[in-house]
């Protein structure tokens, strides 16, 4: 797979690879808890697959279109999907069981046609395989399917939650699959599965004379394809770790939506490779897309490394709608399914988070848990997997965006030939513990703000937790960091109290369970020579800490 796919690919649709915070959640909790102000705030949770972007549709001249039926049957789905399914194990259960309800629909516009093969619906979920055609070629760029959304007669439905696709090379056609958390509330019900537009997309690259010597924001003048400009600005961590968080301004707001701008470090002519998962969308103080793009200094010598922008750009836009109308039927996995109520604490003692019901289908296992901690719903473990009958299955915490806020969803994939009863022994098992804490609210004087960078020791429960804090042209930054890998970490940090405190933006942002305890502050426009700071809560590490749930079975 060429560089070119292998980014876009991993920008448009490869949700089930990464896994990274779910900011649009982080971001919204803040405002709830009225933390937030104008110059925003995030707060690094539990982490969560990347959705699948909502393109907006671009309007084009209307194609003539034309639409082949079929009345939908179960059958055995004779179609090679690769490894298209390789991280959906219980999709290709359900196909191995003949599970599938075959469609068969098509559509074809300008030249592109979208076959629709199977639907899987049970309980937990729905998934649409398909294929899209794109001429034989798909020349140097990607093709991507946007705006899906599957709903019945009455509006009831979703968008399609994620979704992923790869280049067939031996049929010369994508074959990709779509995904919602939604299932119709009876056996069947009719549905129109729709989307906005068929795009295609190339990678482009512009030159940035960058240097990362330099803790200076630098800005870099675009002016193409909708982006105005490019800032970066470099934060150094001795050897260990170069971070660039990067913001970009865009003239088009169609551009804004699809870009994705990144940095690209080549030495030797040849791509470097981050040092960490990049973080990726989150509204800068004035609404511009920012990003936070990490390497290893001995990776990219100053001598020895160019670095340019890349972006996305739209390159056709096949507008849609493309509608598919079908009953959607989920009998034959009804008969599969198994609830069961519980009410178990997550672990022992623990009456915030408790296991309220875990739902068993044909393609996926899901535990729910209500989690009633302060100040916002979380669950304290970072890596979850279930034992079923003495067999691993990884899983995780999936943010959904559902309405109850406080109903957390583990999501495990249900292996070919596994057997469950409800007499199978089944275990949830929580690894690594992270805490929050909000006792510390003795505030931390600084002194003689200036240019200088200045640090101060102060223990923050029992770690030793080291301050440091200096302004930068008009901006002030106080950095937090610990030695101690069992410090999480400080969140955001405030100046003052009442309505008039400053609330920090967050530079940088951590992951659960990253073992990186530094966080970067920044107040905008600082002015004064002195500051009161208070956190608002830090977190500790129990890497080892463990807990084990018997779901049912002995």
């Amino acid at each position: 797979m060429d560089r070119t796919e292998a980014q876009l690919k991993r920008r448009l649709n490869e949700d089930q690879e990464l896994n990274y915070p779910d900011f649009e959640q982080m971001w919204g909790r803040m405002e709830q808890a009225g933390y937030a102000s104008s110059k925003g705030g995030s707060r690094a949770g539990a982490n969560s697959p990347v959705r699948h972007r909502n393109w907006r549709k671009i309007t084009v001249a209307a194609s003539f279109s034309v639409v082949l039926m079929a009345v939908p049957v179960y059958a055995a789905v004779q179609y090679d999907w690769g490894d298209l399914l390789n991280h959906r194990s219980g999709v290709q259960a359900a196909i191995s069981q003949n599970l599938g309800q075959q469609l068969g629909q098509t559509i074809t516009k300008d030249g592109v046609t979208l076959t629709l093969h199977t639907a899987l619906s049970d309980e937990n979920r729905t998934v649409i395989l398909y294929s899209l055609d794109v001429g034989g070629d798909k020349g140097n760029g990607i093709w991507d399917v946007n705006g899906m959304s599957l709903k019945d007669a009455k509006g009831n439905g979703n968008d399609m939650e994620s979704s992923y696709q790869q280049w067939d090379e031996k049929t010369k056609r994508y074959n990709g699959y779509f995904e919602t958390d939604w299932s119709p509330a009876q056996e069947t019900v009719k549905v129109s599965l729709s989307a906005t537009g068929i795009q295609s997309y190339s990678q482009q690259e512009v030159d940035l004379k960058l240097d990362t010597d330099s803790p200076e924001r630098q800005s870099f003048p675009v002016n193409r394809d909708g982006l105005e400009s490019f800032g970066v600005q470099p934060f150094k961590e001795g050897n260990e770790r170069l971070m660039l968080s990067t913001d970009t301004i865009f003239s088009d707001p169609e551009a804004r939506r699809l870009a994705s701008p990144q940095i690209m470090a080549y030495r030797d002519g040849q791509l470097v490779k981050k040092s960490q998962g990049s973080v990726m969308g989150k509204p800068g103080d004035n609404g511009e897309y920012t990003s936070l793009e990490y390497y290893k200094p001995a990776d990219v010598p100053k001598d020895e490394t160019t670095y340019k922008l890349s972006y996305t750009k739209l390159e056709r836009n096949i507008d849609g709608p493309w509608t598919f109308d079908f009953e959607l039927s989920k009998k034959q996995m009804a008969g599969a399914t198994m609830k069961t109520a519980l009410n178990l604490p997550l672990e022992a003692g623990d009456s915030l988070n408790m296991i309220e019901q875990m739902v068993v289908t044909p393609t996926q296992i899901r535990v729910a848990v209500r989690s009633n901690t302060e100040p916002f719903p979380d669950l304290p473990y970072v890596n979850y997997t279930l034992e079923v009958n003495g067999q691993q299955l990884d899983g995780g915490l999936w943010y959904t965006g559902s309405e109850d806020r406080k109903l957390m969803t583990l999501r495990f994939e249900r292996p070919v030939n596994l057997e469950i009863t409800k007499d199978t022994p089944m275990t949830l098992v929580g690894k690594y513990k992270v805490t929050v804490h909000e006792d510390d609210k003795a505030p931390l004087e600084l002194k003689n703000i200036s240019g200088e960078k200045q640090t101060l020791i102060r223990q923050t429960g029992g770690y030793p937790v080291q301050w440091t804090y200096y302004m930068q042209g008009a901006d002030l930054y106080v950095e937090t960091k610990s030695d101690d890998p069992n410090f999480g970490g400080v969140n955001q940090t405030y100046i003052g109290k009442g309505k008039d405190r400053l609330i920090s933006s967050i530079v940088t942002t951590k992951f659960r369970g990253d073992g990186n305890n530094h966080s970067i502050n920044k107040y905008k426009d600082f002015k004064g020579k002195e500051a009161s700071i208070y956190m608002f809560y830090y977190t500790t590490n129990a890497p080892d800490k463990e807990t084990r749930v018997q779901l049912q079975g002995q």
